[in-house]
């Protein structure tokens, strides 16, 4: 996979790097996969909330008075 970025972002993805003493491509690929994790947490948790939702309902407790 190939990704593109502005010639401003990669400056400071270098100037990054340089500062940390990592490599630009390293940085990366870790945020990538720290945004990827994050996104399959946050997903798991709007189904869990959405299954406790579900079942209140189902239960009766969630009905109005």
């Amino acid at each position: 996979m190939e990704v593109s970025f502005s010639s401003e972002l990669e400056a400071k993805l270098a100037r990054l790097a340089a500062r940390w003493g990592r490599d630009s491509q390293a940085l990366v690929v870790e945020a990538v996969e720290r945004l990827v994790d994050y996104n399959e947490w946050f997903q798991a948790e709007v189904e869990k909330g959405e299954a406790a939702e579900e079942a209140q309902e189902i239960d009766g407790d969630g009905e109005d008075a």
